[in-house]
């Protein structure tokens, strides 16, 4: 699953010397290092969690070191030398020693109830990982559990897995103060009721008594198609289109081939937009234009930042 020279993966957790700890964000090296995003600083024995601003303005002032502008992607965002990391977080050794001992609080325990649901409807448990704050024990009493799923059918299978327990009444979709706190936290573009229709649909998150849990995608190096284009910002386009080429909605990035001639290519760095769209619908995007500067073809970015203000997918109903 690991790739022995690069054994870094999305939704793996980094520590380094100076005790910062950084999300994977990126499968392959940036210029031989480790793409990324400030999540976590220490502070005494605790780990305290930053936001985007509070983690470019760290780095920024305390360690430059790890602020990267990427020229192939035009953009800004994290990377650490290999040679920093003082701890790889792996999500797949993180979920097998959470199920191997008793639960130290009322998630871990939950999560111990979920696996079984889970594999009682075919999912392959050595597929699966822990991410988020679990993987590095710092969750508190309404902590979500964030699960990987590695590999695309190994996914959709995972996702089947929820829709069946959420249509025996074994798990709960998520309520309405529970699709708040999500929809607040990912301060998305739509209207609540646009991004609770598309979430609803999306059979990724469900709750277990009370606590929400999601399920994310990270591609086997097999189902990997690596860009080595250099990219151009072109400024902001919103367009409508038809979904033709849906099988790569839930890879991060997420990507949905449609019909417009510019921008044949939606690609979404933002989770939000994430299995938005399925094939044959008709969906409205307003995004940035990248342009490749070799070959001139053009691809739409939602989530060129990670804000992603003024960027959005949603389907037109």
């Amino acid at each position: 699953m690991r790739n022995a020279d690069f054994p870094y993966l999305p939704r793996d957790f980094i520590q380094t010397k100076e005790g910062l700890i950084f999300a994977v964000v990126s499968y392959h090296p940036q210029d031989g290092k480790v793409g990324c995003f400030l999540r976590y600083i220490a502070k005494g024995d605790e780990w305290e969690k930053v936001d985007t601003e509070q983690a470019n303005q760290l780095l920024r002032q305390s360690y430059p070191q790890y602020c990267y502008q990427s020229t192939q992607f035009d953009a800004s965002f994290h990377a650490v030398p290999v040679s920093d990391i003082s701890k790889h977080h792996q999500p797949e050794h993180r979920l097998i020693s959470v199920l191997q001992r008793d639960p130290v609080d009322e998630i871990e325990q939950k999560l111990q109830q979920l696996i079984p649901i889970l594999v009682r409807y075919d999912v392959d448990c050595d597929f699966l990982g822990l991410t988020g704050s679990m993987l590095i024990d710092q969750q508190q009493q309404k902590s979500d559990i964030d699960l990987v799923v590695y590999g695309r059918e190994n996914f959709h299978k995972t996702r089947a897995a929820v829709q069946k327990a959420l249509a025996e009444r074994i798990i709960s979709p998520l309520s309405s103060t529970l699709m708040e706190e999500n929809y607040n936290r990912r301060a998305s573009e739509l209207s609540f009721e646009e991004f609770a229709w598309h979430e609803n649909r999306k059979c990724n998150k469900a709750a277990i008594d009370g606590t929400k849990f999601d399920i994310g995608m990270v591609c086997l190096s097999s189902e990997l198609e690596q860009d080595l284009n250099q990219y151009q910002k072109q400024g902001m386009r919103t367009i409508k289109a038809t979904v033709i080429d849906d099988h790569r909605a839930f890879d991060f990035p997420a990507c949905y081939v449609v019909d417009d001639e510019m921008t044949p290519e939606i690609v979404s760095f933002t989770h939000t937009y994430v299995g938005q769209a399925k094939e044959r619908e008709v969906i409205e995007v307003s995004g940035t234009v990248e342009c490749d500067v070799v070959t001139g073809r053009c691809r739409l970015i939602v989530g060129s930042t990670r804000e992603a203000k003024g960027e959005y997918i949603k389907v037109c109903k």
